[in-house]
């Protein structure tokens, strides 16, 4: 089997285990039947997700040019705290801001390294507890709008951390935490305005991942420096490719590389 496609965050559905899809314009691959096969990854060229043109990737998928200019890359969208639209004010398309910002956004407490501390929009839930490879996670807040969340965010990484490492994640370091209980030792730090948003009945979410073999040293795959690569598929976790050799491939980190793809075994 042969594809070729520009790379976007794998598509994903809960499940025991979650399962994985690349979705290209003419493919909609479940990327978990590859699972103990022998999968190459050829580096083609570059397509930028925003203009669409063959020019090097930045950041998030977006060449230099688009990331400083579209307003899927705006600073509010990494730092929800400085979203705006809620004061009807713009930074760099006030519409598309409208629409991301102003929803339904939850803030949340996942354990995929370590217990941290993290903001999405609702629809988002449990797809970036998924794409983050957490084992578990909760709700602690639901609030109106991205400005809300953020500012929430901003008041509990004072206490918690909103890191992943990466490594750790991958090698399924982890253990088990009582999320119930950390979302009461945090509440008194939420801020006032958010207070009433808390929630607080709630369970914890548990997800499964189709792995077979975890890496020891994870070693990741950077196709401008390897430009073509092959390995026997072990499994997937967060979005993560994971191989035999302990080669992982984080196919989010590289949106907007187009690649061809072939399958054997």
């Amino acid at each position: 089997m042969q594809f070729e496609g520009v790379l976007t965050k794998m598509e994903t559905e809960n499940g025991s285990p979650i399962q994985y899809y690349l979705v290209w314009d003419d493919l909609f691959l479940n990327v978990n039947q590859l699972i103990d096969k022998t999968v190459s990854i050829k580096f083609l060229r570059y397509q930028c997700l925003h203009c669409g043109l063959d020019k090097p990737i930045y950041r998030q998928g977006f060449c230099k040019s688009c990331f400083y200019e579209a307003p899927e890359a705006a600073d509010w969208v990494m730092h929800p705290e400085l979203s705006k639209s809620h004061l009807n004010q713009e930074e760099r398309d006030l519409e598309f801001e409208k629409k991301v910002q102003l929803q339904p956004h939850i803030v949340y407490l996942a354990n995929s390294s370590n217990v941290k501390v993290g903001v999405t929009r609702k629809s988002q839930i449990p797809t970036r507890w998924i794409d983050q490879g957490a084992h578990e996670a909760i709700e602690i807040v639901e609030v109106p709008n991205r400005y809300l969340a953020g500012i929430t965010e901003v008041a509990l990484k004072e206490h918690i951390s909103d890191k992943t490492n990466w490594r750790t994640m991958l090698k399924n370091e982890i253990e088990d935490e009582d999320l119930v209980e950390w979302r009461k030792k945090l509440q008194r730090f939420i801020p006032a305005e958010v207070q009433n948003y808390i929630l607080e009945n709630n369970l914890e979410t548990n997800l499964e991942f189709p792995v077979l073999h975890y890496p020891e040293k994870p070693n990741s795959l950077n196709l401008e420096k390897t430009p073509h690569y092959s390995g026997k598929l072990k499994g997937i976790k967060g979005q993560y490719l994971i191989f035999e050799d302990d080669t992982v491939f984080n196919v989010r980190g590289s949106e907007g590389y187009v690649v061809g793809i072939a399958v054997s075994g």
